[in-house]
């Protein structure tokens, strides 16, 4: 796309400022209410260069999309470290990737929060088709249950099951986070202790 091209040309952080930017704004807002204005002043640009770059609304909305889900899975791609066999520490180290993700762009919590409750019909069924091209769950599987070592499980643990549990935890939490308008940087560092807390206890739990 020619004019991606251009906000691709642009430098790294002038990049993140404008994408944090839009985070922000559909992240507060949702798609709808949100104005090309709102953008604009998020990001400290002009509503001009807002289209010049994205061309609509909707062009950058659906970037924004498909940017959040790649940063993630390239990050735990990179840096994940496979040789830990360990069910939980390996949930634990794909839970430090995602939370310094999140410390580059708080934005990401609330807009991923409106974008999967997004009821509007001019996006909603590009989102859809967007994640499943992006195929997070199977993503997801793959990092958990690869190579993993099931061996320290009580007999008829169900792993499926722990992780839809350790899930269900997140997103309840996030709901909280994302619904608070103080939230920031350090109600999420809460959270990811309490959510550690909770791993170390289904260890218990869960192993022999």
């Amino acid at each position: 796309m020619i004019l991606l091209n251009k906000f691709m040309s642009l430098p790294l952080e002038k990049q993140n400022a404008i994408v944090d930017g839009a985070l922000i704004s559909f992240g507060t807002n949702g798609y709808k209410k949100t104005s090309v204005s709102d953008i604009a002043a998020a990001a400290g640009i002009s509503k001009a260069m807002v289209f010049h770059y994205f061309g609509t609304k909707k062009a950058l909305y659906l970037y924004l999309i498909e940017l959040s889900g790649t940063t993630f899975m390239d990050e735990i791609s990179k840096k994940l470290d496979k040789s830990v066999t360990d069910f939980f520490d390996r949930i634990r180290l794909a839970g430090d990737i995602k939370l310094a993700v999140i410390q580059q762009h708080p934005g990401m919590l609330s807009f991923f929060k409106n974008m999967l409750h997004e009821n509007d019909s001019e996006v909603r069924q590009d989102i859809r088709n967007l994640l499943a091209d992006l195929n997070v769950v199977k993503f997801q599987e793959n990092v958990v249950f690869e190579d993993m070592d099931t061996s320290k499980f009580k007999d008829g643990v169900d792993l499926k099951l722990i992780v839809k549990m350790l899930t269900w935890m997140s997103e309840g939490y996030f709901t909280d986070i994302t619904g608070n308008a103080d939230a920031d940087l350090e109600a999420i560092d809460v959270f990811y202790k309490e959510f550690l807390d909770c791993l170390t206890l289904l260890k218990q739990v869960c192993y022999k």
